[in-house]
């Protein structure tokens, strides 16, 4: 499975998901620029995500809070003191890892070493790395002026508790949901955009009265594993895992990871974490503001437990890229394919003219501009042979190529050929948008 790793880094360039950052320069270590499919891809999660936690239900509102925080916020919720991972360094070369991560004996890299170098290949002793990333607000570098990237979305919720659950009318339980950017200066970053220092965040703090939140936690869990079967994520490949006492955090009453079989292992897509009332007890200390809720029926005042599901967008793009990945022969000749669902992929139709005479580009260009008009993404491509533009398609995972041919000319009828089936049915051009509709 090591290969299909590569195979989908290769597709992901070729086809414009994803490039490095700064590539022209060497590229910025684990940092990655969303080309013209990526980016419409990981909007295409984010807006599953948003449509799924938001706009389909009434207990849970929206939220975008700044990235840049009040110090104090980072104080109370641990990451100063806490954000850390050991780190060690091979006296040799000065290459560093995660002390869980470091090869055993040092890093092997003796032979790369200057001739008559007598240092010895060997880890040194491990040091705690913080891994926020800092910044100063304002003209003046100093202590005093110092201010971090946020590490997580979550915090801004908790801030923002009792403004969301006052302006919105809020009642416990509800909850507040977040798309956003969360920067890491993680130490061993990789695989591709599994791991990276700059990534985007979709979190979701539903608070609720203590004493429900087993119930809550467990609701969350069993919606969220749906959500990602929903997009057709095979289910084989999917799995919880549930934190044991010495993998729990520090603030965790439960926590369960949904993951995910990549071509690396099973690796954590999301987490499903039961808070209790610390991060909200935390923020209430640190600033000396009452962040307790008063039940408006009962007249009772506590503060809520919150249970948090968060996952990285880009993590979820990539497991729709590694989980639609095939090969297969199609009439003696090889194809490969992404087999997106219609609701994430970047284009949902790509039209072609058979021929570039009989006024057929003129007709597809017009189809074209009607499927824009409905907001439907769509590509015009009339540049080879039509074998070759369908093959281009299916490996930018578009789900219908329709052709405008001869007949076209004689019935104002199209074809549509289906990426999966490869079935193909004919559809007046005046029904084709109707078409599409009706199966996005």
């Amino acid at each position: 499975m090591p290969d299909l790793m590569e195979k989908v880094v290769s597709l992901a360039k070729r086809r414009g998901f994803v490039f490095q950052s700064s590539e022209i320069y060497g590229g910025a270590s684990s940092v990655w620029d969303y080309g013209p499919l990526g980016v419409e891809l990981r909007r295409n999660v984010a807006d599953a995500w948003w449509s799924a936690m938001v706009h389909a239900r009434d207990d849970v509102e929206g939220l975008d809070a700044g990235i840049l925080m009040h110090p104090r916020v980072w104080e109370a919720s641990g990451h100063l003191s806490g954000f850390t991972d050991p780190l060690v360094e091979c006296r040799a070369c000065k290459k560093r890892w995660r002390a869980d991560q470091a090869p055993e004996g040092g890093c092997a890299a003796k032979a790369s070493l200057p001739k008559g170098t007598d240092k010895s290949c060997e880890l040194g002793e491990p040091r705690l790395f913080n891994l926020m990333f800092k910044t100063f607000m304002g003209p003046v570098e100093e202590e005093a002026a110092m201010v971090y990237l946020r590490p997580e979305t979550a915090q801004g919720a908790y801030v923002n508790f009792l403004n969301v659950q006052q302006t919105a009318r809020q009642r416990i339980p509800f909850g507040i949901a977040q798309l956003g950017k969360a920067f890491r200066n993680e130490i061993t970053p990789g695989n591709f955009i599994f791991r990276t220092r700059e990534f985007e965040q979709a979190e979701m703090q539903f608070f609720v009265k203590p004493g429900d939140d087993d119930e809550w936690w467990e609701y969350w869990r069993d919606q969220r594993m749906g959500w990602h079967r929903e997009l057709g994520i095979a289910p084989e490949r999917l799995r919880l895992h549930a934190h044991g006492p010495g993998e729990l955090a520090h603030y965790a009453k439960t926590a369960v990871d949904i993951e995910y079989e990549f071509p690396f292992g099973w690796q954590e897509l999301e987490g499903i974490h039961n808070r209790t009332d610390f991060d909200l007890e935390r923020h209430q200390e640190y600033s000396g503001k009452r962040l307790a809720y008063i039940d408006p029926a009962s007249g009772d005042r506590y503060l809520p437990y919150v249970v948090e599901t968060a996952m990285g967008v880009g993590r979820a793009a990539l497991v729709v890229l590694v989980d639609g990945y095939r090969e297969e022969e199609v009439a003696g000749q090889s194809r490969v394919v992404l087999g997106l669902h219609p609701a994430l992929a970047p284009v949902k139709a790509a039209v072609f003219p058979l021929m570039k005479k009989l006024g057929l580009p003129e007709i597809a260009e017009r189809l074209i501009a009607e499927l824009r008009r409905e907001r439907i993404p769509a590509m015009y491509d009339q540049a080879g042979s039509i074998g070759r533009r369908y093959r281009r398609q299916d490996e930018a995972g578009t789900p219908w190529c329709v052709t405008i041919d001869g007949q076209t000319k004689d019935d104002d009828t199209a074809t549509i050929r289906d990426r999966d089936s490869l079935e193909q049915v004919r559809v007046g051009i005046d029904h084709v948008v109707g078409w599409l509709r009706e199966r996005l």
